[in-house]
This record gives structure tokens, C-alpha cells and sequence, in this order.
């Protein structure tokens, strides 16, 4: 006679997106885990009773804050209330209703954004709060930083462990390839794959091209989030900041927006032009995460940049 074996009962809010799916992949490999899930339709994250009654319906162990409204330079800037009232409403929900359940593990996840505009390159973590945000995407960094002291707080004043995570700029299978709303890199893909297919000689780019961004793939970011959720307290004790605030997750390595658009079209096999628009701004001049904390804990990115654009590539022609 066998004995049953308790699973962990993992929430992962956001399960559709592109980071929660990837977070889903790799806890499907661990037969001790038991994911939980809810689409949009069968729960709305913004709305606070039907997050509470889930939460009171369904024992949890764990709760994995994927679910987000995200988007580029334009989106941020065309829809900043959209952005910051979403994402406020999702994460008190969540973080909250998980506390009044017993919920004591949570990860949430935040945003390179929330390091003030003309941080000390490449970002700490402690350069949180330090100075303005870059006006872009004020309203959508505000959001995350106030989920980052959310969870702060909560373990402050109630002893709960929930954990932030700030990814740099993330790309990867099931990402928003929409032409105005999406990140740079499935925009570009999607931008320079389509001239390629029209016989465009040109393609526009927004901005200058010189400014600088890191890049990393979602799966390097599921498995981060992974480490993050599952290793000891004392690691964190590393942090010199409040509360052990939150911890930067990147690969050390930057590209100017001029390079990427070059290597995706080599990748794509275009053979036209870029053109960039410098009358579009440009956000931030440089993003690069110090991710030492998160490193010397023993997590380590495996999916270099271009080995990542040629499988996110080849994903988006599939589709």
C-alpha cells in the first residue's frame, strides 16, 4: 500500500501570459506540484470579491503574480490609466486575499521600470526610490513599485514571505507580437518579418536606435522565478535594503536597439532598410539590472540573445 503524497497547490496568476506560461512549463516538470489556474473569463483579477471568494474556495500553498497589464513605449504612453489602475487593483487583490487565506509564499513580479530614469548604471536593487521615473511609463513603474512595498508590508507587519522579482526586458514565446502595444522585440519581429513578406525597402523603428537594453529570455525568467520562490531566507539577507525588498533578475548584457533590429533581420532574412525615427522618443537612454544578488545565490541565464531570437522567431512563423 502506497501513501499519498500532499502536492504543493501553486496559483499562477497570469498562466496565459508570456512569463506565467513559461513559469506553468517548468512547474509541470515537478510531479509535487499541483497547479492552479483561472482564465480571465473565469476570474477577473480587478475585481475584489471574486478574488477573495476564489481564494476562500481554493486551498493554496503558493501564489506565483504574473498576471499584469504590459506593453511598450507607445502603450505606456497612450494608456496610462489603463496601466496604472489595472495593475494596482490586480496585485492588491491578490496579495491581499492570499494573506487573509494563509497563503505565506508569494512571488510577485515587477519591472526594470521602477529604477528612477537616471539611475546609476547597471541598476541595484537599492537605486529603488532614488530619483524620477522616466515619464514614458511612470504610471505602469508606480504600480510595481507599489506592489514591491505591498509585499513588504505584509511581511512587516504579518511575518509572511512574499517576494519580489524585477525581470529586465523579457522575450519569448506567447509574447504580444500587436505592432503598436507590444515590447521591442516581438514588435520588430513582427515589424521587419512583415516587410520582408510585402517587399517593403524600408522599415521605421522608433526613436534614435542608440539607446541601450538588456534582454532575457522568458524561460531564463521562469526558472529564476522558480529559484527565487524555493531557496532559503538567507540568501536575501544579502540585501542591505528594508523589509528585503526585491531582487533584480538579468544577464549583465546590453544592446543598443540598433543592434537588436539588426540581428532580428538577419534572423528574418531581410534585406531592406532601417530607419529610425528620431522624432519618437527613445525612454530610457541606458537599462542595464546589476543581477550579483541573484547570481550568487546560484541561478545562472542559459539562453543567449541570438540562440533566443532565432526560437522566438521560428515560434512566431508556426503561429
Amino acid at each position: 500500500m502506497t501513501s499519498k503524497i500532499d502536492k504543493t497547490r501553486v496559483f499562477v496568476a497570469g498562466h496565459r501570459g508570456m512569463v506565467g506560461s513559461a513559469i506553468v512549463r517548468q512547474l509541470e516538470q515537478d510531479p509535487s506540484v499541483d497547479i492552479i489556474t483561472r482564465s480571465r473569463d473565469e476570474l477577473d483579477l480587478t475585481d475584489q470579491a471574486q478574488v477573495r471568494r476564489f481564494f476562500a474556495e481554493n486551498p493554496i500553498d503558493e501564489v506565483y503574480l504574473a498576471a499584469a497589464k504590459v506593453g511598450g513605449i507607445y502603450a505606456n504612453d497612450t494608456y496610462p490609466a489603463g496601466f496604472i489602475y489595472q495593475n494596482l487593483m490586480v496585485e492588491s487583490n491578490v496579495i491581499d486575499a492570499a494573506h487573509q487565506n494563509g497563503v505565506q509564499h508569494l512571488l510577485f513580479l515587477g519591472s526594470s521600470c521602477i529604477y528612477p530614469k537616471d539611475a546609476e548604471q547597471p541598476m541595484r536593487e537599492d537605486a529603488l526610490l532614488t530619483g524620477m521615473l522616466e515619464p514614458t511609463n511612470e504610471p505602469y513603474a508606480i504600480a510595481k513599485i507599489a506592489g514591491i512595498k505591498l509585499c513588504e508590508s505584509y511581511n512587516r507587519q504579518f511575518g509572511r514571505d512574499y517576494r519580489s522579482v524585477m525581470p529586465t526586458n523579457l522575450y519569448g514565446p506567447g509574447d504580444n507580437f500587436h505592432l503598436e502595444n507590444s515590447h521591442v522585440v516581438p514588435a520588430l519581429i513582427r515589424r521587419i518579418h512583415e516587410a520582408k513578406r510585402a517587399a517593403d525597402p524600408v522599415v521605421d523603428i522608433w526613436g534614435t536606435g542608440r539607446q541601450l537594453r538588456e534582454f532575457l529570455h522568458v524561460d531564463d525568467m521562469a526558472s529564476a522565478c522558480l529559484h527565487v520562490m524555493r531557496m532559503g531566507r538567507d540568501p536575501l539577507a544579502k540585501l542591505t535594503l528594508p523589509q528585503r525588498s526585491h531582487i533584480n533578475v538579468g544577464n549583465g548584457k546590453e544592446y543598443s536597439i540598433e543592434d537588436l533590429a539588426n540581428l532580428i533581420r538577419a534572423e528574418v532574412g531581410y534585406g531592406g532598410d532601417l530607419r529610425f525615427d528620431v522624432s519618437k522618443p527613445d525612454g530610457a537612454p541606458r537599462k542595464l539590472m546589476n543581477s550579483e544578488l541573484l547570481i550568487s545565490t546560484g541561478w545562472t541565464p542559459r539562453i543567449g540573445l541570438i540562440d533566443g531570437i532565432q526560437s522566438v522567431y521560428k515560434w512566431y512563423v508556426e503561429q
